[in-house]
């Protein structure tokens, strides 16, 4: 495989009270093991971007990297650690706190990437009347890491602002629950 995993647990969980959302237990284990679970045979390697708790990340068995940008900056912040740090020419990014994901992820996104000659492939989800981007659950060339860190320190933040500035395939997924994320501690 030719694809490393990086689990985004990098923010502060404001929508959760402040608390790390990757390190809530959710049935009987952290919801970042539930990720890390069902990534970990879609990749060759794993790594977490977190920026608080890291011995407790680390405990789930991948690195841990923090942002090199200070300020809980953001996906991009946690993409671009991944970057800096990544051996293989893929970096798959999936967030903590979306315990669902499905189990052919990595491949579909892979196909569409290469079939397209993208710079990236996205995961988009579909009831079959809306169609929902989920830009945080995406398959991005390494190599794009130099566009990135002058993307950053141009002072951009924003995901869909800096996909607009490269080539993304978009990948359609129906069910909509295996992107769930969880924002409330019930």
């Amino acid at each position: 495989m030719d694809v490393t995993g990086l689990l985004l647990a990098g923010g502060r969980g404001t929508r959760m009270g402040t608390v790390d959302k990757g390190l809530q237990a959710f049935g009987g284990k952290p919801l970042a093991q539930h990720v890390l679970e069902r990534l970990r045979p879609q990749v060759q390697g794993l790594l977490v971007n977190a920026n608080q708790n890291w011995m407790a990340y680390a405990a789930l068995g991948a690195p841990v990297l923090h942002d090199v940008i200070d300020g809980f900056a953001g996906p991009l912040a946690g993409l671009h650690a991944g970057l800096l740090h990544c051996a293989t020419p893929l970096l798959m990014t999936v967030p903590c706190d979306s315990p669902f994901l499905p189990s052919d992820l990595v491949v579909r996104l892979k196909v569409a990437l290469l079939a397209q000659d993208a710079d990236a492939a996205i995961a988009i989800t579909s009831n079959g009347a809306t169609y929902q981007p989920q830009p945080v659950f995406a398959l991005v060339k390494t190599s794009l890491l130099p566009q990135l860190a002058a993307f950053l320190s141009g002072g951009g933040r924003n995901v869909a602002a800096w996909y607009a500035t490269l080539k993304v395939a978009g990948v359609e997924f129906a069910d909509e629950a295996a992107f769930r994320n969880i924002n409330t501690l019930d």
